[in-house]
């Protein structure tokens, strides 16, 4: 798999009907490893290591209702209290992020209601905080730290 814009960590590994699986830590399953998959480990690892945000809080590839229509969200990190603080979508990394990937996430995000956004493709990664006063977000330079 392709180097990724993330430290390096270590994965488990098996091989299942003859296709690569990866172990999901939040899922606590073995997951076809597609080059979105690669992108979404990385960032469960950078949650959980380089901003030590709680596994327990994490959410994974979950269905959700928008305009009628099921989606599913790429990981979502709750607060204590049941509001969503995150949400982040992933992009495999020969997908461009583009305006289309914003709008994407803002429309899961009608629903949601997380406080903070991020976009990666694991080579680009890009966040937001949400400012739902002024109907917009505004773009930072890191994620915050968990607040419990």
């Amino acid at each position: 798999m392709q180097k990724l814009n993330f430290p390096a960590y270590t994965f488990r590994f098996k091989n299942s009907e003859n296709k690569l699986a990866v172990f999901d830590e939040i899922r606590k399953k073995f997951v076809v490893l597609t080059p979105e998959e690669w992108v979404r480990q990385h960032v469960i690892q950078f949650l959980l290591q380089q901003k030590n945000y709680s596994k327990s809080y994490i959410n994974v590839e979950k269905s959700i209702k928008i305009n009628g229509l099921n989606k599913r969200y790429d990981v979502v990190v709750f607060q204590p209290d049941g509001k969503i603080f995150l949400l982040i979508e992933c992009k495999a990394p020969e997908v461009t992020i583009t305006q289309q990937t914003f709008d994407q996430i803002a429309r899961y995000n009608m629903t949601l209601d997380a406080k903070y956004l991020m976009v990666t493709n694991g080579l680009n990664h890009y966040f937001c905080q949400m400012d739902y006063e002024n109907e917009k977000y505004h773009f930072l330079h890191d994620l915050p730290d968990f607040i419990t």
